[in-house]
C-alpha cells in the first residue's frame, strides 16, 4: 500500500515522502495515529501542492535575504567606545552590539548570525561577515571611533 507521510517517522519515511508499506502496517499503526495518509490522486495532488508553495516560500526568504544583504553591504554601522594609546579599546565590541546598533537603525540581524571570530578591539573600520540566509552573506562594515 502506497502511503504520504504527514510526520517524520523514523525509519520508515520523512514528511511529504511517498513510500510502499504493508497493508497492515498502514492500517493498524500509521493511519490512526495520524502519522500518514493513502496515496491516493486527491492526496498527491494536494501534496504537490504543499511542495510548489513549499518552494515559493523558499524562494521569497532567499529573495528578502538578497535584499537585505545589499542594504547592508552599502552602509556603514558606526559605533563609539572609549579607546587608549594607539587605537586599543577599553573593553570589546562584540556581535551583540553590532546587532543593537542594527536594530536602532531598523534593521533586525540575530547576534549569533554575525560572524565575529573574535571581538574588535581597535578604532577603525574593520569588515564583518554577517549569513543572513543559508545561501546568503553579506559583508558589514563596521567603523568604530573614540567616544
Amino acid at each position: 500500500m502506497k502511503v504520504i507521510f504527514i510526520k517524520d517517522m523514523k525509519g520508515q519515511g520523512k514528511k511529504g515522502q511517498v513510500k510502499e508499506v504493508s497493508e497492515g502496517y498502514a492500517q493498524n499503526f500509521l493511519l490512526p495515529r495520524g502519522i500518514a495518509r493513502i496515496a491516493t490522486d486527491g492526496n498527491m495532488k494536494t501534496l504537490d501542492n504543499q511542495n510548489a508553495a513549499e518552494e515559493r516560500r523558499k524562494q521569497e526568504e532567499k529573495a528578502e535575504a538578497e535584499a537585505l544583504g545589499k542594504k547592508l553591504e552599502s552602509e556603514v554601522t558606526e559605533l563609539k567606545a572609549k579607546s587608549g594609546e594607539g587605537g586599543r579599546l577599553f573593553g570589546a565590541i562584540t556581535s551583540k552590539q553590532i546587532a543593537e546598533a542594527l536594530a536602532a537603525k531598523g534593521l533586525k540581524i540575530d547576534k549569533r548570525k554575525i560572524e565575529l571570530d573574535e571581538p574588535i578591539r581597535t578604532l577603525g573600520v574593520t569588515q564583518v561577515s554577517v549569513k543572513i540566509h543559508p545561501e546568503v552573506k553579506a559583508t558589514l562594515k563596521v567603523q568604530v571611533t573614540e567616544e
